[in-house]
């Protein structure tokens, strides 16, 4: 019977063996980009890497999900390993899609290279048979939330129920059969080292709006229209009036955008539509910033007589990182990158569903290092894989076998331990109960 060291050893073995091929996949992702709900080329690429590993998976997941499983030699927990597979659209960015403006300026090709590792490692380093346990590997669509309007289509077309992938694989039960789960994201910012752990993050709701005015002629007879447009502007000042209302405490963030400003230059604009998050750090501060945010709109219909259809939808819960797993974490990163290269994540006004994750099972979310630019930035790229891809990989497939090695002593520890805030039907009703469809006319 090898020991958990040389358990360790082998899985970090294969994912040195395979490192060109781990990197080429995050490459290949990189010059594919696609949107959340859109990524089929990359799911695609998932999937084949799955069958060349002999790992059992399903697909179409969510639109575009993949989920593989490999199996240790007995029964146990289980453990997902995620990876996300889609991009923003930055179309200014050096490697964005010329059609679409796609473009990884977050990071998540190197994600779906730490995911393939990971599945290498295990499949590949005959360490399975030694381990009470299975672990889910989980290529999961939509982190980024955006395009809001064309996701709310799919929505009301049944298509999806959540805008955001991984609170829709919590609805569709894709993690009813998983007891805690981890993912590494990358971060650009230097004091963060090679290594990250710990910290919280912002949840949020999103927001679309339409301001509904009546159009004429702009220049012949614009005393006969309503400016929708002249309504989104006071509302946007009304929004900016709100802000010294924020406690600092509450890291609140509201940053709308103007998504169709009318239909022609000499028309007064009758159809006007934006699209906003309300940030914060737990669900009080989100309510009410969101509350004040819907006072903001409706009086700039108000204020020229229009109408506004406010939709507001589930974003993302805040993060909450598992601390029997933060502690082990930080001992596998601490031996490869060394103590003085691992940081310590504080709060991130940021946004992420591995938040919603957090809420039914413990989880860690750490980052990686290796990026430089601004995140979702046209200069963000990823400089160092080693850094970025291959040491992460590295440290999660050592926590895989901390866990589920010793007839999976630590991974009953942590769910022994863990009390989640919410079950799955939980929180499936409370993101149920935040989609609210209201219309104002004055």
């Amino acid at each position: 019977m090898p020991s958990i060291a040389e358990l360790k050893s082998k899985v970090c073995q294969e994912i040195y063996r395979r490192s060109e091929e781990i990197i080429g996949v995050a490459n290949t992702i990189l010059q594919n980009p696609e949107p959340g709900f859109r990524e089929l080329k990359t799911s695609h690429l998932v999937a084949q890497k799955f069958v060349e590993l002999g790992i059992t998976y399903r697909d179409g997941i969510a639109l575009t999900g993949v989920k593989g499983i490999v199996r240790g030699g007995n029964n146990g927990p289980t453990i997902a390993v995620l990876g996300e597979l889609d991009s923003l659209i930055v179309s200014d960015h050096p490697k964005a899609d010329l059609q679409t403006g796609a473009a990884h300026a977050c990071g998540h090709h190197a994600q779906i290279g730490m995911l393939f590792a990971v599945a290498a490692a295990l499949a590949k380093s005959e360490v399975l048979p030694f381990l009470n346990g299975n672990v889910a590997l989980m290529a999961v669509p939509a982190e980024e939330y955006i395009e809001i309007e064309f996701r709310n289509t799919l929505r009301k077309e049944g298509k999806i129920s959540f805008l955001g992938g991984k609170a829709e694989l919590i609805k569709l039960g894709e993690f009813d059969d998983v007891d805690m789960a981890m993912m590494t994201h990358n971060t650009s910012v230097a004091a963060m080292k090679k290594l990250t752990v710990g910290g919280t993050n912002n949840g949020m709701v999103a927001k679309q709006i339409r301001f509904i005015g009546r159009s004429s002629h702009a220049g012949g007879a614009p005393h006969q229209g309503i400016n929708a447009l002249n309504a989104a502007m006071i509302a946007l000042t009304a929004i900016h009036a709100q802000r010294e209302t924020f406690r600092d405490d509450d890291t609140v963030r509201v940053h709308p955008i103007i998504t169709k400003g009318g239909e022609t230059v000499n028309i007064i604009p009758a159809d006007v539509r934006m699209e906003t998050y309300v940030r914060g750090k737990n669900l009080e501060a989100i309510t009410d910033a969101s509350n004040k945010v819907d006072r903001a709109l409706r009086a700039g219909a108000l204020a020229v007589g229009g109408r506004v259809q406010i939709t507001t939808l589930p974003g993302y819960l805040p993060i909450i990182n598992n601390s029997d797993l933060v502690d082990l974490y930080k001992i596998n990163a601490s031996a490869l990158v060394g103590p003085e290269e691992m940081g310590q994540a504080s709060h991130r006004t940021g946004s992420t569903d591995m938040g919603d994750v957090s809420q039914i099972m413990p989880v860690i979310h750490p980052y990686a290092g290796g990026a430089v630019g601004t995140s979702h930035g046209n200069d963000y790229l990823i400089k160092d894989y080693q850094t970025a891809v291959i040491n992460p990989a590295k440290a999660m497939a050592m926590m895989v076998i901390d866990l589920l090695a010793d007839g999976a002593a630590k991974a009953k520890k942590v769910i022994n331990n863990s009390k989640p805030n919410m079950t799955r039907q939980k929180y499936v009703s409370l993101l149920e109960s935040q989609i609210i469809e209201e219309e104002y006319d004055n």
